[in-house]
């Protein structure tokens, strides 16, 4: 019960504080959302108040010439923009890289117009007058805002500001390396080239125990060295009678296979036999046939030449007789 009411207890101020938090931001966000004609800084910790009412936002660095020839206009541009209800702001990349990650910064300056979480990149002149045109003309709607996946208010977007905020960290600290510390610029990389190997390897073996701990291993029954010796023994007896088994069934294999062949030949000269025959008694009728069709031929020639010869009777009747 103690503990019960413990946990209530801790849930109510918990409640609290996020309420108090929200309220704060509220109010923080309603006092952004009209503008006095300053210009605003945002950073890492207040950027949220754009997503508001309407902005005009600017990204620059110090070391940036353009960004120099801007910052006048900009200034100036502020004091002007009160006058359409349109807050104007600037970001400095070099102390907030997270937020060049959210927008996806590629070039200095880079402007954007935001209008109740809808986010446009400008893109035309940058002096007062043009500035100006384009909130009272409203401009801004014929420019297509940024999609869903670019928008920098999502998880993915997050992610890659957490990475860019992590380069900014490292450059700086591999600057502090070599004036600080006068490490050649060699040994800054190669302490990084270490630090990535194990920072991957502690990576890997974290990813290994999440692995194993929502999958974890089946366990099996320890075993004594002389059970495990038996069940070595009869594993290599196991393996030993597969490998007979699987000798004999290739013997048989071939064996079946030897006897398929010898009686594919058998088939083979039987047929051919039958083909020989078949061939002998062919010739043998047309050699018959051939030899009566020479003996009919014969019989036909000599049948003429019988006939013509007279017989000796008819020239013995025909010699005439001698005078009395």
């Amino acid at each position: 019960m103690r503990s019960y009411l413990q946990i209530l207890a801790a849930s109510c101020v918990i409640v609290t504080l996020l309420a108090a938090q929200s309220a704060t931001a509220s109010t923080a966000a309603a006092k952004a959302s009209k503008p006095d004609g300053k210009l605003i800084e945002l950073d890492e910790d207040n950027w949220q108040l754009m997503l508001n009412g309407e902005w005009m936002i600017e990204f620059f660095a110090p070391w940036c010439p353009a960004c120099k020839n801007l910052a006048p206009v900009w200034e100036r541009y502020a004091n002007t923009a009160k006058d359409v209800n349109v807050n104007v702001a600037k970001i400095d990349v070099t102390t907030s890289p997270s937020l060049s990650g959210r927008f996806f910064v590629t070039a200095l300056p880079t402007i954007y117009h935001v209008k109740d979480g809808e986010f446009r990149q400008y893109r035309g002149a940058r002096d007062a007058e043009a500035l100006l045109y384009f909130l009272k003309k409203k401009s801004w709607q014929a420019i297509e805002p940024l999609s869903s996946w670019k928008k920098p208010d999502t998880i993915h977007m997050s992610l890659l500001s957490y990475f860019f905020k992590l380069s900014h960290t490292l450059k700086d600290f591999n600057a502090r390396l070599q004036e600080e510390y006068g490490l050649p610029t060699w040994g800054s990389y190669a302490l990084f080239a270490i630090a990535t190997i194990f920072v991957g390897a502690a990576l890997g073996l974290m990813l290994v125990c999440i692995v194993d701990f929502v999958y974890p291993p089946k366990k099996s029954p320890r075993q004594s060295f002389s059970e495990s010796q038996d069940n070595l023994a009869k594993g290599v007896e196991d393996l030993a009678t597969e490998e007979i088994e699987d000798d004999e069934d290739d013997n048989a294999a071939e064996e079946e296979d030897g006897n398929s062949d010898d009686d594919a030949e058998e088939d083979q000269e039987e047929e051919d036999e039958e083909e020989q025959e078949t061939k002998e008694e062919t010739g043998d009728k047309v050699q018959a046939e051939k030899k009566s069709e020479k003996i009919n031929s014969r019989a036909a020639d000599d049948a003429p030449e019988v006939a013509d010869k007279p017989s000796t009777e008819q020239v013995r009747k025909r010699k005439p007789r001698k005078a009395d």
